[in-house]
């Protein structure tokens, strides 16, 4: 784990709100100088504090007006591996994020589709015919608030 000081979380709150920043602009709204802006991101970078960037589509623009999170239990956990039903949920590509969780479900999908019915078709065809899907619960995603994340 890296010490974080306080122009350290400045730096990550302003690169969370917008990646494409120049060390230049961030050193002018925090007052450093960009060789220090520029060494701060590299080292945070350097130790995995920032692991990449990532771009922001719109998926409603995009045709994609509907987010589903869907619960998925395993029907067959000892004959169907983990391995393989991750490989084989990954390669649909309405399947936005897949995550191995605890509790209820062993996973939680995030599915985008145009509308509904292009929901019920990606569920049919493609998510219910995968080796070893039991339970199934879909959430329909209402609104979405985005936060910063724990940088303090």
């Amino acid at each position: 784990m890296i010490e974080l000081d306080t122009t350290d979380r400045r730096i990550l709150r302003e690169l969370v709100q917008d990646a494409t920043q120049s060390a230049s602009a961030l050193g002018r709204k925090l007052n450093l100088s960009q060789p220090a802006t520029w060494r701060r991101i590299k080292r945070l970078r350097d130790s995995g504090v920032i692991k990449g960037q990532r771009l922001d589509l719109d998926k409603e623009k995009l045709g994609f007006g509907v987010s589903v999170f869907l619960g998925i239990k395993l029907a067959t956990k000892g004959r169907v591996s983990l391995e393989d039903f991750e490989r084989a949920v990954s390669a649909i590509p309405e399947v936005q994020t897949v995550e191995h969780i605890l509790g209820l479900y062993d996973y939680r999908l995030r599915i985008v589709a145009r509308d509904i019915s292009d929901f019920e078709r990606v569920l049919r065809r493609r998510i219910m015919t995968l080796p070893g899907v039991g339970d199934v619960e879909a959430n329909v995603l209402m609104s979405e608030e985005r936060r910063p994340g724990p940088i303090g």
